[in-house]
C-alpha cells in the first residue's frame, strides 16, 4: 500500500477512487539537513508525510533561543496546521535534522477533498482528535511533571526514535531543560539503578 495511504488507512479507508485525487496532488521533496520546511514568522500551505529522516518543531524566542517542543519521523503527518488553518504566518519552524524525504500535499486540496468526498471529511476530524489528544498530553506533560519525571516518561514512552536519533540538547529543549540538567538527571538516574537509557 502507498505510505500515505497506509497513513490515512489508521483513521479511515480509502478506495481506489477517493484516493485518486489525493495521490494525483503528492509531489516529493528533499530536505537536507538544517533546511526548514516550515518557517517561523512565513505563511505555510503544506502538509507531508515524512517518507524517511527526522524534523524538529521548535520557534525562536526574541532573545534568539531556540525550544524545541515536537520530532517528526517515518510515516508522520506534519506541517504548520495552524498556519494552514488560519492563513496567518506560521509560531512554529520546522527543520530537518537529518536528510529527509517527504511526500507534500497543499492543505488546500485536503479541504477541497472535504467538500467532495465524505471520507475525508471523516479523516480530518479523527486526525484533529488525535492531534488534539496529543498536545494535551504534551501541555500536562510540562505543567505537572518535574523536569526528571518528564524525562522518565520520555524513557517509558513508545517514542524510543527520539533517545536514538535526536541530539541530547534538542531532547533537553523538549523536556524544557537546559542540557547540563539533562546530563545530572541521567547522572543521578544511573547512580540510583545502575543503569543509564
Amino acid at each position: 500500500m502507498h505510505p500515505l495511504r497506509a497513513c490515512i488507512h489508521h483513521f479511515v479507508s480509502l478506495t481506489d477512487a477517493e484516493w485518486a485525487p489525493l495521490a494525483a496532488g503528492l509531489q516529493a521533496r528533499q530536505l537536507a539537513r538544517r533546511e526548514l520546511f516550515v518557517t517561523q514568522g512565513k505563511p505555510s500551505t503544506d502538509l507531508c508525510l515524512v517518507l524517511s529522516g527526522a524534523c524538529r518543531l521548535f520557534y525562536t524566542r526574541p532573545d534568539g533561543e531556540e525550544k524545541t517542543t515536537y520530532f517528526f519521523f517515518e510515516n508522520h503527518l506534519m506541517g504548520s496546521y495552524q498556519s494552514c488553518l488560519t492563513g496567518q504566518p506560521s509560531a512554529f519552524s520546522i527543520e530537518a535534522l537529518a536528510p529527509t524525504e517527504l511526500l507534500v500535499f497543499p492543505y488546500a486540496l485536503l479541504v477541497a477533498l472535504y467538500d467532495e468526498w465524505p471520507v475525508y471529511e471523516r479523516f480530518g476530524r479523527l486526525l484533529a482528535e488525535y492531534l488534539l489528544l496529543g498536545t494535551d498530553a504534551r501541555l500536562a506533560e510540562l505543567l505537572l511533571l518535574s523536569p526528571e519525571q518528564r524525562y522518565q516518561a520520555l524513557l517509558r514512552s513508545h517514542k524510543t526514535k527520539i533517545l536514538e536519533r535526536v541530539p541530547q540538547h534538542y531532547i533537553a529543549s523538549y523536556l524544557g531543560i537546559t542540557p547540563v540538567s539533562l546530563s545530572r538527571i541521567r547522572a543521578r538516574l544511573m547512580e540510583s539503578d545502575g543503569r543509564i537509557s
